[in-house]
């Protein structure tokens, strides 16, 4: 018996995907016509299914049925502006890319093509359909970004503000010699292992105020990697440690403990500050060189798939199972596949927020949860950090790409609306 798709392919496969009308089914009606294409009543009801199941997962109050359908009808219609869009201006796929693609939606449901071709015909979906939907998305994800980017601008004068506002805020972090010990909480653990590592931990932070020499229980506790070195993480700019890290000692001396446990995603963490220094210069930056495993949902897709993949995967880095490198040359969906994910050093601001944050507040070695940006899901494993100094050029560049992420979402809102605008779009009558 042939095992059942992941929802990844059941729901790209329901997606409508074709270049031409899609053929409605008997008794199905159509809902809007967008450009050269339609949206059938049937999607609206599958979409507006998919909404009140996201709703209900959040524990939110449930929408009224008519206004979760006008939700589910408008998010299908700004749907097929893009890809209209994308189809008449986007670069093409070649074959030899979407095929890689398709291999991969197969190897992550774990199935040969052949099983990934046969579930799709017992689904009742055309195989050329289905590569036809994923080719929509890849054509749409780079006319979204090349497209977007262009209507960003970033003036001098913005620049300049940004940088006097750093300077401000290392002349007040200065730079910091922190020590942790770290007790590990696994992603999705029970309420009964999180209060074990948490009594684990409290139990360490009793032994250091009661005298035990913090190196000491950092060395036979801790679970990071800079436990043989009595948990230091070495002297920092302050922008350079996580913000929860800096925010929970900033009112601490030289040689003082934080007082209480921090909790973050990584687990329990107890605090001391070896050392404080002057102000930290601009002109010296940290770089981190990283490497990821990159899944791309669609925009129709959650996310929570390929986050319970890269979960997957890992566990098995970390149980021995696979290598990192591996995993990405087999799985990620971006141009750092071939070279194992390595994504090369890279300073401050040279990834989008919610990579960086999560990237800075791993140890060395340590590999991330599933982390989501507007690219997809990452798995991250820190490699190397070092310390160099920037030409004043450099600078202004990183904070031009730091201006330019914060401007990013304001401006794909505003593309978006001036498709939508500039659209055929003819909403019909159909049955409740």
């Amino acid at each position: 018996m042939m095992q059942r798709l992941a929802p990844l392919v059941l729901a790209l496969a329901a997606l409508h995907a074709s270049a031409q009308t899609p053929a409605l089914q008997p008794g199905d009606y159509i809902a809007a016509v967008v450009n050269q294409d339609v949206v059938a009543a049937s999607e609206v009801v599958q979409r507006t299914e998919r909404l009140r199941q996201e709703a209900r997962q959040r524990g939110e109050v449930m929408p009224e049925t008519a206004g979760l359908r006008k939700q589910a009808l408008e998010a299908l219609i700004e749907d097929r502006v893009l890809v209209t869009y994308a189809r008449e201006n986007g670069q093409r796929i070649d074959e030899a890319e979407l095929d890689r693609v398709v291999a991969n939606v197969a190897a992550q449901n774990k199935l040969t093509m052949a099983q990934l071709r046969e579930r799709l015909r017992l689904d009742g979906t055309d195989y050329k359909s289905f590569r036809e939907n994923l080719r929509d998305q890849m054509m749409t994800e780079r006319v979204r970004e090349r497209e977007v980017q262009g209507r960003i601008r970033v003036t001098d004068a913005e620049i300049d503000a940004y940088l006097e506002k750093k300077r401000a805020e290392l002349a007040r972090g200065g730079q910091i010699n922190l020590a942790q010990v770290l007790v590990t909480v696994p992603e999705g653990a029970p309420e009964s292992v999180v209060a074990e590592r948490r009594a684990r931990a409290e139990s360490a932070l009793a032994r250091i105020k009661g005298g035990e020499d913090f190196a000491k229980v950092a060395r036979e506790v801790s679970e990071d990697s800079n436990k043989a070195k009595g948990g230091e993480i070495g002297m920092r700019a302050a922008d350079r440690l996580p913000d929860i890290f800096v925010a929970a000692v900033r009112d601490l001396k030289s040689g003082a403990v934080a007082p209480e446990l921090l909790r973050s995603g990584a687990g329990f963490h107890i605090l001391k500050v070896i050392e404080r220094q002057g102000d930290a210069s601009l002109t010296q930056s940290g770089q981190t060189r990283a490497r990821h495993v990159l899944l791309r949902p669609s925009a129709q897709l959650s996310a929570e798939v390929a986050a319970r993949r890269l979960a997957e995967f890992k566990r098995q880095i970390e149980s021995g199972q696979a290598k990192f490198e591996d995993v990405a040359r087999a799985n990620s969906e971006d141009g750092s596949a071939e070279a194992g994910g390595e994504l090369g050093w890279m300073g401050a601001g040279g990834f989008v927020p919610e990579f960086e944050e999560a990237m800075n507040a791993l140890p060395l070695g340590g590999i991330s949860g599933p982390v989501v940006s507007r690219f997809g899901v990452h798995l991250i494993q820190v490699l190397e950090r070092r310390s160099v100094e920037v030409e004043m050029k450099t600078l202004r560049d990183q904070a031009r790409a730091a201006l330019r992420e914060q401007k990013y979402d304001a401006a794909y809102q505003d593309w978006v609306k001036d498709l939508r605008t500039k659209a055929f779009v003819e909403v019909r009558e159909w049955l409740d």
